[in-house]
């Protein structure tokens, strides 16, 4: 077709009329036949992704711009971002309803690795300023299940196992299996961690994320904001074990720890058992050592306590004799008093009790009527003083003042504001006013 049409475009001579959708396919198949497959390089302008699951976007450099297309199926090893310098591969092709040509793109690649390492950079700072490097967890001293997010078919899960069990055996591995490269790969992994956390049974203490080296392309998954957010967001604590020791992506600033190699990172995460036996045999023998110690000085206290009591005891005995020697002289003290008060009141006259007590009430009534017309007296004498003090006192108070026609502020927590200072210090929060009658609140 595409030839009968380039037979017709040389019959323009003729008086032969072509229809517009003639001449449109006759364009579109002269280019398919020029440019079936071809590079193109360009940067990324006006990505919009549509619910079909197609890519649409424009491809410029400084002078030109060319419409492409990413079909749902195609497969590609970097996900689009806009602004992002790639090479695509693909053919070129005319859309004959609007009379526009456009490039379909079928493989895509960063433009060099300059422009990888620029596009780096600029990751890096716009994840820093949302934060996602802020965020550390503590790793688990002693963890009994570890999870890692690898590819299953590589050389390095295989290492790590055979690391972790020399080191420590006693701990267990669940093992989230993703592709670590290529198109899918981060959104593969960032669900994998996010997988993890959701877990409420066999949930483990912490993870690791592992990938042997490569490029930068073949790193670049580690790079994306899916896994890096996903690695911030993560409730159990992640160590990046992505490349080697030269190989640095986002991921290890994202993550809790960053180890140099998959296999460093089970180092990082795990004690060595034989240490761990180390340590707690020390720490027993130190244990022993403190025990004794305290039974040595438990040992003196009690010898000393002893020696104490011991001396307590004289000291106790030498007390109860003096008070005996006491208790004994105050009973010979009383009985000598008794004796002599027994022959003091044999020696004076004996009076009738009856008449002693009458002669006590007669004087005991005068004094009491002596002391009544005192009482009397002084308290007459003490309330007229009162009286006139009180007189004085209402004439002297603030409120007869007050009624006078004048007032008094204060600060609303009750201070008095005597000077211009103070009223300028608190005018600003509100006043009080008190009257004779009461109080007014000004601001």
């Amino acid at each position: 077709m595409a030839s009968n049409s380039a037979e017709k475009i040389h019959l323009f001579g003729d008086e032969k009329i072509f229809t517009v959708s003639e001449l449109s396919q006759a364009i579109k198949g002269r280019i398919e036949e020029n440019f079936a497959s071809l590079k193109l390089q360009g940067e990324i302008s006006g990505l919009k992704r549509h619910s079909s699951g197609h890519t649409y976007f424009a491809l410029k450099d400084n002078d030109s711009v060319i419409n492409a297309i990413c079909w749902r199926g195609t497969k590609l090893s970097i996900a689009l971002e806009e602004g992002m310098e790639i090479v695509v591969k693909g053919r070129v092709t005319s859309y004959p309803a609007r009379s526009q040509y456009q490039f379909i793109i079928e493989e895509a690649n960063i433009a060099g690795e300059g422009a990888l390492l620029k596009l780096l950079n600029e990751r890096k700072k716009l994840f820093d300023s949302r934060g996602y490097f802020s965020n550390k967890r503590q790793l688990p001293k002693f963890p009994q299940l570890i999870g890692i997010v690898t590819s299953k078919t590589g050389a390095v899960l295989h290492d790590m196992e055979n690391r972790l069990k020399d080191r420590y055996p006693f701990c267990q591995v669940l093992v989230w299996s993703t592709n670590v490269q290529g198109a899918g790969a981060a959104n593969q992994v960032a669900s994998a961690i996010r997988g993890f956390n959701f877990m409420t049974e066999n949930r483990p203490d912490v993870l690791i994320v592992a990938r042997g080296g490569g490029s930068i392309e073949d790193l670049w998954a580690f790079n994306e904001e899916a896994v890096i957010k996903a690695v911030f967001e993560s409730k159990i604590p992640v160590v990046s074990g992505v490349g080697h020791e030269p190989d640095w992506t986002l991921i290890d600033y994202a993550a809790d720890v960053r180890a140099p190699t998959p296999t460093a990172a089970i180092e990082l995460t795990t004690p060595v058992l034989s240490d761990v036996k180390k340590q707690i045999s020390e720490n027993i023998n130190r244990m022993q050592d403190s025990m004794l110690r305290l039974v040595q000085e438990q040992r003196l206290r009690l010898s000393a306590t002893t020696k104490y009591l011991s001396t307590a005891q004289s000291f106790v005995i030498g007390i109860t004799q003096k008070f005996d020697d006491k208790v004994e002289r105050l009973s010979l003290a009383i009985k000598n008093f008794i004796n002599k008060s027994e022959l003091n009141l044999r020696a004076q006259k004996l009076i009738s009790p009856q008449n002693y007590l009458n002669f006590k009430h007669q004087k005991f009534t005068s004094i009491a009527k002596y002391f009544d017309k005192i009482l009397i007296n002084k308290m007459t004498q003490y309330l007229d003083k009162f009286a006139v003090i009180s007189n004085r006192l209402e004439q002297a108070s603030f409120r007869k003042i007050l009624e006078k026609g004048f007032c008094f502020m204060t600060s609303l927590d009750g201070k008095i504001i005597a000077t211009k200072e103070d009223f300028e210090c608190t005018r600003k929060n509100g006043v009080n006013i008190h009257f004779h009658d009461g109080t007014t609140k000004v601001f």
